[in-house]
């Protein structure tokens, strides 16, 4: 093959790019999110093929045949992540397969099976009787909450938040909101700091009776302004000065208020939220 005579050099640089395959019988996201956890370990470049609902085993013998071909035609094995529960399915997928399966499911049920003394339920990824679950009509709730109550756009209900998020603006209270909502069912509402708040030397009155609700988020001036520039170059809004003034006037306020904060700099949004709710702690929390 061309690949033995390549230097090592020049084979770890070929063989930098993959093609990685996520197969579930179910939505694919517990396979695309454990598989992207593994690969993060890994310095190479990946083109990513979904398959999510693969429930029949006419499906089955399709992917199979996208997986091999692309074996084929890039002469190399791809990555094969499935969570799928079936094992008439599962046979079809693992059988001939010409890529690297990773048996996500079946790597932790068949332990657990013996360990427990009792066979899982083999119930398939999807979401059944959605309607009838009262976590999910919560989390459906808990978006609607922190849609309603985005940017400041309402101070309504605050008392009903599990969490209210402030800090200057960019510095990521948005998505955190939607996402402690959509992965959490966390009603969290989140409130601009803004310069008028600073002259005042107060946080904004609608949150005076929820401080203890309140979490607080900052961020480095450099990266916020580079984030700013994105949404209104050249502006006032965006220079570092500004950037840097806000940022310090926040962090001062929040000291003040005696308000939990972190800097969401180098952080992703799962961190933030899981440092939120592991010193919040609120009651509704929903795994």
């Amino acid at each position: 093959m061309i690949m033995a005579n390549l230097t090592p050099t020049n084979a770890s640089v070929t063989m930098a790019n993959r093609t990685v395959f996520f197969v579930s019988d179910g939505t694919g996201i517990t396979a695309e999110t454990f598989g992207n956890s593994i690969l993060s370990q890994f310095a190479i470049k990946s083109r990513h093929v979904r398959r999510p609902f693969i429930d029949t085993a006419d499906k089955a013998h399709q992917v199979l045949r996208e997986i091999n071909h692309t074996a084929e035609t890039e002469g190399r094995k791809p990555i094969v992540f499935i969570t799928l529960v079936n094992p008439e399915i599962l046979a079809i997928v693992k059988g001939d397969c010409k890529g690297l399966v990773l048996d996500m499911f079946n790597t932790f049920i068949e332990p657990l099976e013996s360990e427990l003394a009792m066979t899982s339920n083999h119930r398939i990824g999807r979401f059944p009787d959605v309607s009838k679950s009262q976590e999910y009509t919560d989390r459906i709730e808990a978006i609607n909450f922190s849609l309603a109550h985005d940017d400041g756009q309402s101070a309504k209900n605050l008392a009903s938040a599990d969490v209210i998020l402030v800090g200057v603006s960019r510095s990521g209270k948005t998505p955190t909101s939607l996402y402690l909502a959509m992965q959490h069912g966390i009603k969290a509402a989140n409130y601009p700091l803004i310069p008028e708040d600073f002259d005042r030397g107060a946080i904004p009155s609608p949150l005076a009776p929820y401080k203890k609700k309140c979490f607080g988020l900052t961020i480095d001036a450099e990266r916020l302004s580079s984030i700013r520039n994105e949404r209104r170059p050249g502006s006032k809004y965006a220079s570092i000065e500004n950037c840097r003034k806000e940022v310090k006037e926040a962090e001062a306020m929040m000291r003040r208020e005696g308000i939990a904060w972190l800097s969401s700099t180098h952080k992703s949004i799962e961190e933030i939220a899981t440092t939120i709710l592991r010193d919040l702690r609120p009651d509704r929390l929903m795994y």
